[in-house]
């Protein structure tokens, strides 16, 4: 699996690439920090498939995010991994990049867990967290999104609803290496370990 794959060294959360503004919004933050699991921490480990360095790839059922690296390494992150995060799976490409994101309830959100207001405005408390990917296929947006969280409680857990959520922390240390344009391969369900994503389109 995947999830297994290599050697892998801890790579220790640093707040060097944090903005000014992100520092005051997270020292708002209205949740407690999470003690998150050893495997669920951010760690540089042996990337073994071939996936080209700069895209992205999301193995649902481990709850793992690989970022890879040139020279067969990868950094994986730990994710929490929502209902809406298993609709999609194939290939698609970092269509927008958002810091602070406001937050857009879809209609099916709010009828199964609102109400919501119809815009949520970034900061600490909204659920997109510090940072947001969105995912297109070719110029659609796939709805699909990798995102902060205000519940890092959930890293590693499959949740009832959101996309991929990481920490704050995670996040931005993602965002600031991904290109807007990158590729994202996400597994499907059942797919984990899966060496050939890159040929794979859902």
């Amino acid at each position: 699996m995947l999830g297994g794959c290599g050697q892998s060294t801890l790579s220790p959360s640093s707040d060097a690439s944090f903005t000014s503004r992100d520092r005051q919004l997270l020292a708002q933050a209205p949740y407690a920090q999470a003690s998150i699991p050893d495997q669920y921490r951010r760690h540089i480990v042996e990337y073994p498939y071939k996936e080209p360095a700069g895209t992205i790839l999301v193995d649902t059922d481990a709850r793992y995010l690989y970022y890879v690296l040139p020279d067969g390494k990868a950094i994986r992150y730990g994710v929490a991994v929502g209902e809406e995060a298993l609709a999609f799976s194939g290939v698609a490409k970092v269509g927008r990049m958002a810091e602070w994101p406001d937050w857009i309830p879809t209609p099916e959100i709010q009828a199964r867990l609102g109400p919501y207001p119809p815009r949520i405005a970034g900061g600490p408390a909204n659920p997109l967290g510090a940072r947001a990917l969105y995912l297109y296929e070719g110029n659609k947006d796939t709805l699909y999104r990798i995102h902060g969280t205000n519940q890092p409680e959930y890293i590693g857990q499959a949740i009832s609803s959101g996309c991929i959520r990481m920490t704050n922390e995670d996040v931005i240390d993602l965002f600031d290496r991904v290109k807007q344009g990158a590729t994202v391969v996400v597994l499907a369900p059942g797919q984990s370990g899966w060496t050939g994503a890159s040929s794979r389109r859902g």
